[in-house]
């Protein structure tokens, strides 16, 4: 699916770029599963590793990771770069939906 499809997949998208390297975002791991568990089936989550994915990244204007942004309706809405809280991230997904 093309990155313009993909954040159009539902009324609300959350989507990450991370790199397997970056020490923030390996910290992110275990916050961002939770977070996809309490989001269950209500907003489609998509992760990008920026260097599998560049075409993508760039599409999203990534400069640093990691970088979370939510998309309503297609449209981005919110963006958030380096690390977050797992309550905090949850609450802005939730804000949207």
């Amino acid at each position: 699916m093309e990155y313009s499809e993909t954040i159009k997949s539902a009324p609300v998208v959350l989507v990450e770029f991370y790199a397997s390297w970056c020490p923030h975002c390996q910290r992110m791991e275990p916050i961002v599963a939770q977070v996809r568990t309490q989001l269950k089936d209500r907003v489609p989550f998509y992760q990008y590793d920026i260097d599998k994915n560049e075409a993508e990244s760039s599409e999203a204007g990534i400069q640093s990771v990691p970088t979370f942004i939510i998309y309503r309706n297609g449209v981005e809405e919110w963006r958030h770069t380096g690390e977050i809280d797992g309550k905090d991230l949850l609450s802005k997904v939730e804000a949207y939906v």
